[in-house]
């Protein structure tokens, strides 16, 4: 039944699909949909508007208007699924949950409490791991890309610094992982991403160069030329080649 009541607006122009109000939404009434938050049922909306401030783009108001009366207890059917939907996903991380951050503008912090300085991550969304980000996550539209093989943030202690500032980021392993899986991943990326650049990052061991590969062959389903770089890291955590690479 529809009432008059107070309710959430997404301004779709503004929207940029980061995904900070998501988490805010307690019922679960927000999801990101085609890179834009949108109200999934107005009756899962209680109007209160706690996902407001989360929104760096002041995407979201509150207005009042004809709409279906708030249901608490589908709200409560809604947030199980979703929590079941959740726990069946690798590492029970779901990539609908979508979230992007504001990187501090040096990766040094000198003022922590009057402590001495120590790094801060350059990360700016999340979740990072090929296999649960979506072709389509708004972080990755038009983007610098660095593609991580897990290892190397191990090996490699200036990762921050040196490569992820201002990019967007994947890891994975391509000697555990599914290759032929990635390379569909990627392909989908590369189709509708717009990528700027995909940077490579690999260890020196043999199994590690597979992540070329995979690239390699996702730029050429996907019928794209993006400028690429890759760059190998011995286990000992130095930098021993940096090439462009033909795609």
């Amino acid at each position: 039944m529809k009432v008059k009541r107070k309710i959430v607006e997404i301004d779709e122009g503004r929207c940029d699909g980061c995904g900070q109000c998501v988490p805010s939404c307690a019922e679960g009434a927000i999801e990101i949909v085609d890179g834009k938050a949108r109200i999934a049922a107005e009756k899962y909306c209680d109007g209160l508007g706690a996902c407001l401030g989360e929104c760096p783009n002041d995407a979201l108001t509150i207005i009042e208007r004809e709409a279906e009366d708030f249901d608490e207890e589908a709200v409560e059917a809604h947030l199980q699924v979703k929590e079941k939907e959740e726990s069946t996903m690798p590492c029970g991380c779901p990539s609908a949950n979508l979230r992007t951050f504001i990187p501090p503008a040096s990766t040094q912090d000198t003022n922590h409490a009057g402590k001495e300085s120590r790094s801060v991550s350059s990360l700016s969304h999340w979740p990072i791991q090929i296999r649960l980000v979506p072709p389509t996550a708004p972080f990755l539209k038009g983007a610098d890309l660095l593609v991580v093989a897990d290892c190397v943030p191990v090996a490699y202690p200036n990762l921050n610094s040196d490569f992820l500032s201002g990019k967007a980021v994947l890891i994975g392993c391509p000697k555990l992982d599914d290759a032929e899986a990635y390379i569909e991943k990627f392909a989908e990326i590369f189709r509708t991403a717009d990528l700027k650049s995909v940077t490579v990052l690999i260890m020196e061991v043999p199994c590690c160069f597979g992540l070329e590969t995979i690239i390699k062959r996702a730029m050429e389903a996907a019928g794209k030329e993006i400028p690429f770089e890759e760059v190998v890291i011995s286990t000992r955590g130095e930098i021993l080649k940096r090439e462009k690479m033909a795609a």
